[in-house]
Order: C-alpha cells, then structure tokens, then sequence
C-alpha cells in the first residue's frame, strides 16, 4: 500500500476524499486530505531511531500543545499516522522574520508552549539535549563510515565547548525544531505545528534555532532575548545564548550529514548540510568572540 492508498483507507472520512501531497517535509510525508466534511493535514511515518523520533511522544505533545493553543487539533492517529486540523494560512520563510511583528508573534508563540505545554502533557515525556544529540549523531555517521566521520572529533571538541559555555539551565516543555515551515499565519494569528522534537529543554535552544533558522539580525536577536526573560540581555546571558545557539546550529548540521545516508525522502540533504554548518560557523565564531 502505498501512503496515498493509506491515508485514503484511514476510517475517518465522510464520503468521497480528495488527496494531495502537501510539500515541505523533510521529516515525514504530508498529505492534505479534504472529504465532504473538512480538510485535514496527515503525517506519514514511523519511528526514526538514528533522530530520536518517537511516535508516541509527538502525539502527546501535539495534543497538548493543541490543549496550550499554540498548535492545531489531533483529529485521529494509528501507528505511523498523525492527523490534525489544516490551517489555512501563510507557511513563514526567513524573509518574514525580518519583520518585528512577525517575529514578536513567533516569540509569544514559543514562551507560551514553554510556559503552557506541561500543563496538558500526559503520560511519559522526553527530554531533548542538544548536546547528547550531537554525540548520538557523530556516533551514527561514524558506525556508518560517513564522509563526514574525519570532521566529528573537531566539531564534537567545539560542541563540548559550547555545552560547558552553557552551564546550569532552566527548563520548559521545547519544541525543539523552529524551521520557519513550522510556523505559520492564518491572517490574524501565528501556529505552531510538527511536534517530532519536543521534549524538555533548556528555552535557550529554542531561542537560539529560532534565530539560527531565520538569520535574524543582532538587534532582532537582543530584543527576543529581552523580551522573553523581561529584562536586558547581560553578557552572560549573551555567552550561554550564543553557545546554544550555535549548538543548534551543529544540531541542524549533524542531522542533515545523517539524513544524507539515512533518508529516503527526495530531498537536495547535501545542499543543506552545506548551508547549515556555514551557519554553524558564523555562530561558533559569534560564541568565540563573546
């Protein structure tokens, strides 16, 4: 069976269902599905090991940042098969963080899932360590022979770095992965959406994969900050949120090296570790100069 013969087999539907690819992932494959009724987005995949996806942590975080009100409903599920709510509305791109407004929106977004998910949050919860990931990830691509295994031992002394720089952390409910796809605007508010990631974290990495993903400038990076720790940043601050910053940066990185080898989706992966580790090395050198 195919996924589009499956999402057509799933038991939800009134009547007649019409069924399209929904492009963007990198992840999973997405399709949008309307019956008679409503349209619905359907997530296709399994558990992903080598990423540390588990299916049954996405479902629970989804359902409670729905429950939170920063993500759309959880309509049904079945093993490797996630629907929710579509969203009619604009997917954001990096040009539109240039844009405070957009960006303020983003923000209020992320506290609130911090603040508010683990309100609703059922059952067992993950955590996400940036810098665990990273060590998981190098020792992926080494078992595997990668091209990539004669830069681990420079790039895993720089992470180790990075996470002494880091330090003692707070912790919130994260969502771990903020792509600009993943947000989007209905026109009068923001979402967020794609629950892979979550788990409890340090609000830094968010924070800091925020604006790696969306090249946003110093000053939009000194007003997130100040905005959602209520305060200047001091150069402390700054320090640990540079280091995580360019953690997410190698995070981003790490991933895509093991998506190359590792991912069966049609998708340019070498392009994008190009890309991400020289945004890894613009924040590693900003984290150096702090």
């Amino acid at each position: 069976m195919t996924p589009q013969q499956l999402v057509e087999s799933l038991p939800i539907w009134q009547g007649k269902v019409r069924v399209e690819p929904l492009g963007g992932g990198i992840t999973n494959v997405n399709f949008v599905a309307q019956d008679a009724q409503r349209k619905l987005v359907v997530r296709i995949g399994d558990d992903i090991p080598v990423h540390q996806i588990l299916r049954f942590n996405e479902l629970s975080a989804s359902r409670a940042a729905h429950g939170a009100g920063v993500s759309p409903a959880v309509i049904y599920h079945q093993p490797g098969v996630l629907v929710i709510d579509y969203i009619e509305g604009k997917t954001q791109t990096p040009a539109d963080f240039a844009d405070d407004a957009v960006l303020d929106q983003a923000l209020d977004l992320v506290a609130r899932a911090h603040r508010d998910i683990p309100h609703f949050l059922r059952g067992p919860a993950l955590t996400f360590w940036v810098f665990h990931v990273l060590r998981d990830y190098a020792g992926t691509l080494r078992d595997g022979g990668s091209t990539y295994a004669t830069a681990l031992p420079g790039l895993l002394s720089e992470a180790a770095r990075l996470e002494a720089a880091v330090g003692a952390i707070d912790l919130v409910f994260g969502h771990n992965d903020l792509l600009p796809a993943n947000f989007i605007h209905d026109g009068a508010r923001m979402w967020l959406i794609d629950w892979d990631y979550a788990g409890f974290n340090s609000p830094l990495f968010d924070l800091g994969g925020l604006a790696a993903n969306n090249g946003l400038t110093e000053t939009q990076e000194a007003r997130m900050l100040g905005s959602y720790f209520d305060r200047a940043p001091d150069a402390g601050l700054w320090r640990r949120y540079r280091a995580m910053k360019a953690a997410a940066a190698l995070r981003e990185t790490l991933w895509s090296m093991v998506s190359e080898a590792h991912s069966e989706l049609d998708f340019d992966y070498a392009a994008y570790t190009a890309s991400n580790l020289s945004t890894y090395r613009a924040a590693f050198a900003a984290f150096e100069n702090s």
